[in-house]
């Protein structure tokens, strides 16, 4: 909604502040189930880890804040109470503090209320740069980032290969078809980068130990003055849900000389070729 969040935040004399957004998603690595009565994922069915993504976009801000002093990076994250975790994770990594939203009447956000709250955080920290990962391993939206921005009123420079963050701008680099575009952006931004940054680091045992003594802020809804339901602010409604049918048999093809040609008529006959 043009004009909300039309407070920007100032470079400060300090140094640059960056909130990255983080998540609490289920193990990639394991089986994620949906609840059919919710439509919501079974958080209980697998075990919950700090986003990969999020943690490559965590990566690129601790390495500013390494290369520029009085760089001070916030994890901020929207999610349950077991999210703490999750954020403990991104201090040990090397953020200097935390921000956890976490209110029941957040279960099953969509994405509008998703970026309206994160809108929320960022103008309250006064953030000269929102830094994401350019969508999450679980909901595969990817356009918080995009949606935050048009709340925030900054510019987005969005699905980064390559990221330089700077005292006034960003600049990066996005694949598309036709080669690579390059993209500039003046601070207040925000950002988003894919996967081929580099993984986090692994945080030692004295990172890890300093995160306990790193503040978390937790807020709800009502610190933030959002409300989940809105009706200047449409949001997505579930229509039904239904569980993933079974894979079909595959399509078995005995060589007998042939075989190259009836390869090539089963690609044609579903259009692969």
């Amino acid at each position: 909604m043009p004009g909300r969040w039309s407070r920007v935040s100032s470079l400060s004399e300090a140094g640059l502040k960056i909130a990255v957004l983080v998540k609490q998603v289920p193990d990639t690595y394991e089986d994620r189930h949906l609840d059919l009565e919710t439509g919501l994922a079974d958080r209980g069915a697998s075990e919950s880890v700090l986003d990969e993504i999020g943690g490559r976009a965590l990566e690129v801000a601790v390495s500013q804040a390494e290369a520029a002093d009085g760089t001070e990076v916030v994890a901020v994250t929207v999610g349950p109470e077991s999210a703490t975790t999750a954020l403990r994770e991104a201090l040990a990594i090397g953020a200097d503090s935390a921000v956890h939203v976490v209110d029941p009447e957040l279960s099953g956000a969509d994405v509008q209320l998703t970026a309206e709250v994160l809108a929320a955080v960022v103008e309250r920290l006064g953030a000269d740069l929102v830094l994401a990962g350019n969508q999450s391993t679980d909901g595969l939206g990817g356009v918080v980032p995009a949606i935050l921005a048009e709340l925030l009123e900054r510019p987005a420079a969005t699905n980064l290969d390559a990221i330089e963050i700077g005292a006034d701008g960003v600049s990066g680099r996005r694949a598309s078809d036709h080669g690579a575009i390059s993209l500039t952006a003046p601070l207040p931004a925000v950002a988003s980068i894919t996967d081929r940054l580099p993984d986090p680091r692994f945080p030692n045992f004295k990172s890890t130990s300093a995160a306990k003594k790193k503040p978390i802020e937790n807020l709800s809804l009502a610190d933030l003055g959002v409300a989940a339901e809105d009706p200047s602010m449409p949001r997505s409604i579930l229509v039904s849900v239904a569980a993933r049918p079974p894979r079909n048999g595959g399509v078995k093809i005995n060589d007998e000389g042939d075989g190259g040609t009836r390869i090539a008529e089963f690609l044609e006959q579903n259009r692969l070729v």
